[in-house]
């Protein structure tokens, strides 16, 4: 072997093993990758899994958070509805009786509320009277959301946002106003803080509906068409004026008025007070406590509580008698002896001890001769026709929580004698008033509304409950007491009103106290075509007028100012002509 031949050799064998050892490293080179390939796939699989786990723990904590605490994700969620606006509320001639304001409402989230120490000091000084106790409970809470103060004025929101306290935010919300205040309290009603409606003509417009659609989020924060009543602001304001001077002056409970339209059943005013102003339905004492007394002016007497009203009653006892055909005008009556009727005696608080004509039986208010002419009538045809009047069911209308009317169980004679001159049945004052409105307007019953109502909608809810003989004797039997008797106390110049006075004794505890009165005074003017009924009351008053307690010197100077001073206002033409000339009582 020559040494050429050898050094080929080993050239040959050097390049098989360097061909083999880049085989072999490039096998190890794909083997190392494919295991990175591997090691990859693991890892991104572990990090799926992680963030797979993650998400579901957060997921299952929010629905165990959202089913521990509905209250707090509902309002979360409720943003929509705390901004939807109520239709406006105005009164028959366009004014202003209650519309929304936009407004802010401060809440925190406790979980970013970073010290809760510190940011109660610091809105302690912005927000009036603050509950240190209870915000720091609320801020310290482990809850997402909490309501700090509902409704802060622009002022309050700016003070706080330049304190810069983390986890405290705004809400935008509406908030209720009333412009008359107090003055169409009982009417209007009042909302709660979520703009909810509580009262009054509020709640009826939730009752309608509104508060469905709130609810399923179907409102916006739109304006709504407003919703126009029968309130005449102008008189509204009168008449709350004049109770409100009367309950003061005669030291009396409480007292309330109605004006109504006897020819379309509208309500142009109604007040009763103590009263409340919707703007601060509630009040807080010093000592964080509810002021209860405050309250008691939500409590509409002339709707919502039943009385005994007296010798108001006598109007519809002789006018039963006159529909009847048991009595005429010209019918006379003896009242000359008390009557005794198991184990009472009925008597007359002036007697005259004498025949009365049927206008004298008004004049005097005789018990003996209303007495009388309800026996002539007799105890079913009593009931019936105080049922055909609307006095003993609830009243239909919309003003929420009217009072049911009481009357005897079972009715017998003497529970007819005594309802004769209105002892025995409780009734609300406005259904007395709708009722006298029928005795007016030629014999019409027409249902009460707060509502601007029309002519043409006036004739469906009209029923006649009375001959128009009988409501023609009628205006003659107010007129004739008007000029005559105790109907002289609310007399107004060129207004020429008629009416009846009623003083009752007061029902405390189911017993009657002799010394409190309960007063009324029921009138209509003007006597010749009436157009409107006015009722006032007046509870337990103390004096009156010439020192009297009667509804003469109580009830009926309340109606002589409403009528004075609303008269012209309800477009009331005054006539003025010489003493003592003869009204011309027109039929309908």
């Amino acid at each position: 072997m020559t040494i050429m031949s050898f050094a080929v050799r080993l050239r040959s064998r050097a390049h098989f093993y360097v061909q083999r050892n880049a085989f072999a490293a490039n096998g190890r080179i794909i083997a190392a990758a494919g295991r990175r390939r591997g090691q990859s796939r693991q890892r991104l699989g572990i990090l799926i899994a992680a963030f797979v786990g993650m998400y579901g723990i957060v997921g299952a904590r929010l629905a165990h958070y959202g089913l521990k605490n509905p209250e707090v994700t509902q309002t979360i969620g409720s943003n929509r509805s705390n901004v939807a606006s109520r239709p406006d509320i105005l009164d028959r001639n366009g004014e202003v009786l209650a519309t929304d304001l936009n407004m802010v409402s401060l809440y925190a989230e406790p979980r970013r509320v970073i010290d809760a120490d510190e940011a109660v000091e610091k809105l302690d000084t912005v927000i009036p009277g603050l509950n240190w106790a209870d915000t720091h409970k609320k801020l310290r809470s482990d809850s997402a959301f909490q309501w700090l103060k509902r409704q802060i004025t622009p002022r309050q929101q700016a003070a706080i946002l330049e304190l810069g306290i983390p986890g405290i935010g705004f809400r935008p919300e509406k908030r209720r106003f009333y412009p008359g205040g107090p003055t169409a309290s009982h009417v209007v009603g009042h909302v709660n803080v979520d703009n909810q409606g509580l009262a009054g003509m509020e709640r009826y417009l939730d009752q309608q509906g509104f508060a469905a659609l709130r609810d399923a989020g179907m409102t916006s924060d739109a304006p709504l068409e407003p919703v126009r009543l029968s309130i005449d602001l102008r008189v509204q304001n009168i008449v709350r004026e004049a109770i409100f001077r009367a309950m003061r002056d005669y030291k009396a409970e409480a007292a309330g008025a109605v004006v109504l339209d006897v020819a379309t059943g509208e309500i142009l005013a109604m007040a009763s007070v103590p009263d409340y102003d919707p703007n601060e339905p509630s009040r807080t004492l010093p000592d964080g406590s509810i002021d209860k007394e405050y309250e008691k002016g939500w409590f509409n007497r002339m709707s919502n509580a039943t009385f005994e009203m007296g010798s108001t009653f006598k109007s519809f006892t002789l006018a039963m008698g006159l529909d009847a055909g048991k009595i005429s005008l010209n019918s006379i009556v003896d009242a000359s002896q008390p009557i005794r009727m198991g184990g009472f005696t009925i008597k007359d608080f002036r007697g005259q001890n004498r025949q009365l004509s049927i206008p004298e039986v008004f004049q005097y208010s005789s018990n003996i001769g209303t007495a009388a002419v309800a026996d002539m009538v007799g105890v079913e045809g009593h009931q019936a026709f105080l049922t055909k009047l609307g006095l003993l069911s609830k009243m239909d209308t919309e003003m929420p929580g009217v009072a049911t009317p009481t009357q005897p169980r079972n009715w017998r004679k003497i529970n007819s004698v005594t309802i004769s001159f209105g002892h025995g049945v409780a009734t609300t004052p406005l259904q007395t008033a709708v009722a006298a409105a029928a005795l007016m307007n030629g014999g019409n019953l027409i249902l009460p509304t707060f509502l601007a109502r029309s002519p043409e909608i006036t004739q469906t809810v009209a029923r006649q409950v009375i001959q128009a003989k009988t409501s023609a004797d009628m205006r003659y039997l107010f007129n004739w007491n008007g000029q005559n008797g105790s109907g002289r106390a609310a007399q107004v110049a060129g207004f020429n009103v008629g009416g009846k006075t009623g003083t009752a004794d007061k029902v405390i505890n189911g017993r009657y106290a002799k010394d409190i009165n309960f007063n009324a005074f029921l009138a209509s003017f003007p006597m010749d075509k009436p157009q409107y009924v006015v009722l006032s009351i007046i509870d337990a008053p103390l004096t009156g007028e010439k020192g009297g307690r009667q509804a003469a010197f109580t009830a009926a100077p309340i109606v002589r100012e409403i009528i004075m001073r609303a008269g012209a206002m309800l477009g009331v033409q005054p006539k003025f002509g010489a003493a003592g000339k003869p009204q011309l009582l027109i039929n309908y």
